[in-house]
């Protein structure tokens, strides 16, 4: 109902001016006038709610809506009143300060309404003569500046309709962010800092706490509207979710009032945001206590955090451990006397001085014929033997403010006067200049506190944080921590938490969450169709960490790392390879060196009977170099086993590579010797003439400058090289070789296959020639192997994963080496050691019969 009050007497003041404009001035509507004046040259204004609550009217919108009657007196609005007026007593006694001029002042009753506080602001503005004059309204404005009001919504109303005229409004606790609209409020400054700041410093001391799942009301009106939707987009930012924001209004329906209460009732988060007026919070602390609502952690903000008058109601402790922001403390030296000296409230208004008297004392001046007859009011009763909210200081910061305001106007028309040893005027000010210089006012209090206006007409933003709690059963409020606004972001909020103590009596902080803290090692997942606050905790996946709490990603480890069994940390992939200290290896290595020693004591025996003649049989000196090739063959294995590098890795394969075609040479020479021998046994044949030694040891050296020709090719090409295998295995990084040219690979792999298989084959044409100790049998046998070994390696060789691959291709080799090693040198080694009678050329070429 409010706004339209407001709407119609905005109008009302629009028609009178506009009328008056065009006809002449004249007074529209009824007189108004202060609760409180005094005359002086320059009057400031004031306008505070001497009454709290008003009654409505019935509105037929057919005629003029009658007055609003104010109800419940506001002794708070006369500690403000006290303030403006100790002020102005000091600077009107001050020898610096404005000499010569004196201060008056107008205060104003509002009721907290904004259609009355727009009708004062209108009738401080016009003054109250009631006189009609044959010319325009043109006259300055009755008052220089206005402190007040105490509720945004009545300061905004206020502002827009003094503003176009530059006459300032100093509010002393209209808090709303709204306000720092220059754009929309260009007249309105304050000494009291923007909710902007305290939004902020709420939910970034909401955040501080851990809570992220809380709940909110408001009052449902522009101070609680515009703070909540300002603390409501920080929190946001800040990862807080809000269960519920409602709103709340002293005056709700009953129905209304019932959907808030279930709406908290059936929540889950413990905390609430209390974006509320003391009235409205001491409304609904009383419909918390009818519906057994209890147990909640309050956070509150300066409007009622600090009131005494709100603890006092709270007999049932709801309120216990609530904390919150307060404005700054401070002391203003002879204010609280001056404030508890009733006498200047009887001198400056003796209307509602009775009001205030009766209220005060409980005592009626006239006898009342009623059941509940209070006593008779002598005026002699004493301050000191009362106890109600005009006797309580707790709001002395918001005292301080007033008195702040007036020291404004006093310096800024201290310095617009020019005054020195005294004021060489004491005219009123021409209102837009006046403003400017207000705007850029800077001084200090007699406490040296510094006071100035930052370009939104905002004071600096410092608060204290309060915590309710009970001491010999008394609420006291103690001071647990600061949030000073000019401090970097890191060190603005401090808080003392082993200091506080939280809803219930306890020491332990409240838990509000909607989902518990997801530990390291997992993300969050938002649940479906719910804020941001409820989460399911997800376990990364394999190769993906997570180490801090509440991670909302898994991030990849490094493809040298990978996650740990909880997920927490990436540690350093196992590096495979075949290595020696292992088992496999260390069995490979020890065949190597096992096969590399037989083959040296093989050709030691060869060397000893090098002049018998089953040594000089097939040309020992092929003996001898296929017996040296062996023994590269057994040691080249071990340039597989061990850290891959550069040079292991093109040593490895070449170096296989040329020894075994080196090998194969070999035996494909003495393969060629027999069926040669064979030959020239034959009458007329002289074959030996041409495949005699320097022919044999040509051939080999052809056969193996051939691979190295192929090899030296591959090395300038392409050559291997190691590489880091990541495919296999996800856990673990396995290092091998990569061959580089496939093609090369492949030439040298099926160069030695080709000498086997030319060799395999003239060795089995060979086999069956007559001499009693026939080589070609055990060449056909060992060939047979080594072509074996090598056709099973391939399949096995691209199946193999890791260092299984390396172990088969030493396997491949060992395998094979053994396999020339026993069939062409064994049979010889038996016949040299154990048969030496058959070592002699007679059993060599004994011919076998044929029948």
């Amino acid at each position: 109902m409010e706004p339209v009050f407001a709407f119609v007497h905005v109008v009302m003041a629009i028609i009178k001016f506009s009328k008056a404009n065009e006809t002449a001035c004249a007074l529209r509507g009824e007189s108004v006038y202060p609760q409180l004046s005094k005359d002086g040259h320059i009057i400031v204004a004031g306008i505070f709610p001497f009454h709290s609550k008003w009654e409505n009217s019935n509105l037929s919108y057919s005629v003029t809506p009658s007055p609003l009657k104010c109800m419940s007196l506001n002794f708070r609005a006369f500690q403000y009143s006290q303030s403006l007026i100790f002020a102005i007593e000091e600077i009107n006694n001050s020898s610096s300060l404005l000499p010569g001029v004196s201060l008056g002042y107008k205060i104003y009753d509002t009721c907290g309404s904004t259609a009355v506080g727009v009708r004062m602001a209108m009738a401080l503005m016009n003054g109250n003569e009631n006189s009609v004059l044959d010319e325009p309204c043109t006259k300055p404005a009755q008052v220089q500046a206005i402190i007040g009001e105490s509720y945004s919504s009545v300061s905004m109303a206020v502002t827009k309709t003094i503003g176009p005229f530059s006459i300032p409004l100093i509010s002393h606790y209209s808090t709303c962010e709204c306000l720092s609209d220059k754009r929309k409020y260009p007249s309105f400054l304050r000494t009291i800092p923007s909710d902007y700041h305290q939004s902020r410093a709420l939910a970034e001391m909401v955040r501080h706490f851990g809570w992220t799942w809380v709940g909110a009301i408001r009052s449902d009106d522009d101070y609680g509207n515009n703070g909540m939707a300002a603390f409501t987009t920080v929190a946001e930012q800040l990862g807080i979710c809000l269960e519920y924001s409602l709103p709340f209004f002293r005056t709700y329906s009953h129905g209304k009032v019932l959907r808030i209460i279930e709406q908290i009732k059936i929540s889950t988060s413990r905390v609430i945001v209390g974006f509320l007026d003391t009235l409205d919070l001491a409304v609904l602390l009383d419909l918390f206590l009818e519906h057994n609502i209890t147990g909640y952690q309050w956070v509150g903000t300066e409007a009622w955090i600090f009131d005494p008058e709100l603890a006092s109601i709270d007999k049932h402790k709801m309120l216990q451990g609530a904390i919150g922001l307060a404005i700054t403390k401070t002391e203003v030296t002879g204010l609280k006397d001056f404030i508890l000296n009733i006498n200047p409230l009887k001198t400056a208004g003796s209307a509602i001085f009775t009001k205030f008297w009766e209220a005060l004392f409980n005592c009626r001046y006239t006898k009342q014929n009623d059941a509940n007859d209070l006593p008779v009011c002598t005026g002699e009763e004493k301050l000191s033997e009362t106890e109600n909210p005009f006797t309580d200081m707790n709001l002395m910061p918001i005292f301080n403010n007033v008195y702040k305001g007036v020291y404004a106007i006093a310096h800024a028309l201290h310095d617009l006067l020019g005054c020195k040893e005294t004021c060489p005027t004491n005219k009123q000010p021409d209102p837009v200049t006046f403003l400017e210089h207000l705007k850029t006012v800077h001084f200090k209090t007699k406490m040296g506190e510094e006071v100035y206006f930052d370009e939104n007409g905002d004071p600096v933003a410092r608060y204290e944080i309060i915590n309710w709690q009970t001491s010999k059963d008394e609420l006291v409020f103690v001071t647990v921590g600061f949030y000073d606004s000019t401090f970097s972001a890191h060190n603005r909020l401090a808080v003392n938490v082993a200091s506080v103590l939280w809803a219930q009596d306890t020491n332990q902080v409240p838990i509000s969450v909607c989902s518990e803290n997801c530990p390291p090692g997992t993300r969050k997942a938002v649940q479906k169709g719910k804020p941001v606050c409820c989460f399911d905790c997800i376990p990364c996946a394999e190769g993906e960490i997570s180490n801090v709490t509440d991670s909302i990603i898994c991030e990849k480890c490094y493809q040298d790392y990978w996650s740990n069994t909880l997920r927490d940390e990436c540690i350093k992939k196992e590096t495979e390879y075949l290595s020696y200290e292992e088992t496999m290896g260390s069995l490979l290595t020890a065949l190597s060196i096992m096969g590399a020693s037989m083959t040296i004591v093989i050709g030691v025996i060869f060397f000893r009977y090098k002049n018998t003649p089953i040594v000089k049989a097939n040309n020992s000196e092929l003996s001898f170099l296929l017996l040296f090739s062996l023994t590269l063959c057994f040691l080249c294995s071990l340039t597989f086993i061990g850290r891959p590098s550069e040079w292991s890795c093109m040593l490895r394969h070449t170096a296989f590579g040329i020894t075994f075609v080196l090998c194969i040479s070999c035996v494909l020479g003495k393969t060629i010797v027999v069926l040669m021998a064979f030959r020239a046994t034959l009458p007329g044949s002289n074959v030996m003439k041409w495949f005699g030694p320097p022919q044999q040891r040509l051939s080999v050296l052809a056969f193996t400058l051939i691979q190295v020709i192929i090899c030296v090719l591959w090395l300038k090409i392409s050559p291997p090289f190691p590489i880091k295998h990541l495919k296999h295995y996800k856990e673990k990084i396995i290092l091998e070789c990569n061959v580089g040219s496939i093609i090369s690979f492949w030439a040298v792999l099926g160069y030695i296959g080709f000498l086997a298989l030319l060799c395999f084959v003239l060795a089995f044409l060979a086999r069956k020639l007559p001499d009693n100790f026939n080589e070609a049998k055990f060449i056909t046998f060992s060939m047979l192997i080594f072509c074996a070994v090598w056709i099973t390696f391939i399949p096995a060789y691209v199946s193999s994963p890791g260092k299984f691959t390396v172990a088969v291709e030493i396997f491949a080799i060992l395998a094979s080496s053994f396999g020339l090693l026993f069939c062409i040198f064994l049979p010889k080694c038996y016949v040299i050691i154990l048969k030496p009678e058959k070592n002699n050329k007679k059993q060599l070429m004994g011919k076998v019969l044929i029948k």
